[in-house]
């Protein structure tokens, strides 16, 4: 039996904007899912702690450097990946993306603040990992 399990961190940056909950999320630059949104977030480096790599992955990807990052929770699934077996931890923030100027990088095509009522489709579980965000949060982002 072989155990080719992967490790990654995500992080959803929250902000409100007039009353209106948005997200951070970046165009994935390559495949899989190439064009498609998703959190900014990946491997995890062999000598790097979690929370650690989640910051790193966020800068990389947007260029914002947020230190401070909440976990909240894991996600594990078979098949959530493409790639194999991906188990991410995944990170949250509030702040005001009026204080944040964010730009693509690394592997992210591009970066945007999104509206989370105008997101229809993302890359990987990352649909079903905001709706649990924002239900598990639901008091905090409000």
């Amino acid at each position: 039996m072989t155990n080719d399990l992967r490790l990654t961190t995500d992080a959803l940056v929250f902000s409100k904007n007039g009353g209106h909950l948005q997200v951070l999320l970046i165009e994935r630059g390559n495949e899989p899912f190439k064009g498609m949104w998703a959190f900014p977030g990946g491997f995890v480096e062999d000598d790097e702690d979690l929370e650690p790599a989640a910051i790193r992955e966020l800068h990389e990807e947007t260029g914002l450097l947020l230190p401070g990052l909440k976990q909240l929770h894991t996600f594990g699934t078979p098949g959530r990946d493409p790639r194999g077996r991906t188990v991410s931890v995944i990170y949250y923030a509030l702040v005001n993306a009026e204080d944040h100027t964010v730009k693509g990088g690394d592997d992210a095509a591009h970066a945007q603040w999104v509206n989370v009522k105008d997101i229809a489709a993302m890359a990987f579980d990352h649909k079903a990992i905001l709706e649990f965000a924002l239900q598990t949060l639901e008091k905090e982002l409000q």
